[in-house]
């Protein structure tokens, strides 16, 4: 029976194995077909015909301005997230994001039987302070009189100190909720109380609605003080040396290029992210209400010459959003790379990719002839 079940593993052991193998072939055989669709081959012949030309880029002093991506952002001590000290529900907001409020400003109105209980044990512990200052004084004077005793004189001292101190910490609970404990009365007694809004700006966020019962740990409404609204550039490694604190920018948004917003380098990065760029801090000249936190925005920097790798515009191409080179990889055979773009001058263009330099072999003109014929290669398989 044994020997059977053996005989019977062996070939499910061996189909087993079979797909392995086919599975990892067939992945291989993916990555290598992705990596071929980067690479493309001309003959000499065609490259004479398409007049596509192989050389290196120039180390190249180029000057003018320096394009610049990123986000319209917000400092933390900037950004205040209103909760409340005690939980409730929410009776009444018109709060929506993007409208404007001022400090002060009703932002809701909040519901719960423990503000009035709150209230309640301050006026009964006011009342029961003055009944024990006046025992004080009752006592005191028969102390003085030896007709009581030390020990009871002291204990009505005591339990006015008590009661001094309960109608005090209650006082500043009701403070803290909004309450002003020297005006309450036992006629003016409340179920509501107000949420206010601690600076003047805009709502950023409304996390939560009428009838909504809210913790003391939840984040009812963020807002944003806009004095502070600051842009925040991406600049490659290669660019920072070039920027300097007080320098002018002029930023725009991609669906407004023509409206330009002046603003003025306040704060470089002293470090780089995982991509070798560093962040520049940028404060505008003056507050603009359609520029929200997260905005993307473009920018350009006016900055001295500078060094840099430059090459022909004709040999940089364009795909997927992304600007690619044409890296010599044999003898007619080419892979293409992708570039980062800088600045632009007199035709040429400034590029920046790990591993090409001075002396990298790149196609330096008609490299859209190369594009072209790669993707027509695709396209036939």
């Amino acid at each position: 029976m044994k020997k059977y079940l053996l005989y019977l593993y062996i070939p499910l052991f061996l189909v087993a194995c079979g797909e392995s193998k086919q599975d990892a072939t067939a992945e291989n055989a993916e990555a290598a077909e992705a990596a071929d669709t980067m690479l493309v081959n001309i003959s000499a012949q065609q490259m004479k015909t398409a007049a596509i030309e192989v050389g290196s880029a120039e180390e190249s002093v180029v000057s003018g301005s320096i394009r610049l991506q990123g986000t319209i952002d917000v400092p933390p001590q900037s950004t205040v997230s209103v909760s409340f000290p005690l939980g409730g529900y929410l009776k009444s907001t018109d709060l929506l994001p993007g409208m404007h409020v001022k400090k002060g400003q009703v932002l809701g109105v909040l519901q719960d039987m423990q503000f009035i209980q709150l209230q309640q044990d301050y006026l009964t512990a006011k009342e029961r302070l003055n009944v024990a200052t006046n025992e004080y004084k009752r006592y005191q004077e028969l102390n003085a009189n030896k007709a009581a005793s030390d020990k009871v004189f002291q204990q009505s001292r005591a339990e006015m100190a008590t009661q001094r101190i309960n109608m005090q910490a209650l006082a500043e609970k009701l403070e803290l909720i909004g309450i002003n404990a020297r005006r309450l009365t036992s006629s003016n007694i409340s179920k509501s109380v107000n949420i206010l809004s601690p600076i003047d700006g805009f709502v950023a966020k409304v996390d939560v609605n009428i009838g909504k019962y809210t913790a003391p740990t939840d984040v009812l409404f963020e807002l944003v003080n806009p004095k502070d609204i600051h842009l925040a550039l991406n600049v490659f490694e290669k660019d920072v040396n070039s920027l300097s604190i007080g320098q002018r920018v002029v930023a725009y948004k991609n669906d407004d290029p023509d409206k330009k917003y002046e603003a003025e380098i306040i704060l470089i990065s002293k470090n780089l992210d995982a991509d070798r760029m560093a962040t520049v801090h940028c404060h505008f000249e003056q507050f603009d209400a359609s520029l929200l936190p997260g905005m993307f925005m473009n920018a350009e920097v006016e900055v001295q010459n500078t060094k840099a790798l430059t090459l022909n515009e004709d040999a940089i191409v364009r795909w997927q959003n992304n600007h690619y080179v044409f890296v010599e990889t044999g003898a007619n055979n080419f892979k293409m790379t992708k570039v980062r773009l800088g600045n632009q001058s007199q035709g040429k263009q400034q590029i920046d990719a790990p591993g090409i330099n001075a002396s990298t072999r790149l196609v330096t003109k008609n490299a859209y002839t190369l594009l072209m014929k790669m993707k027509n290669s695709g396209e036939e398989e």
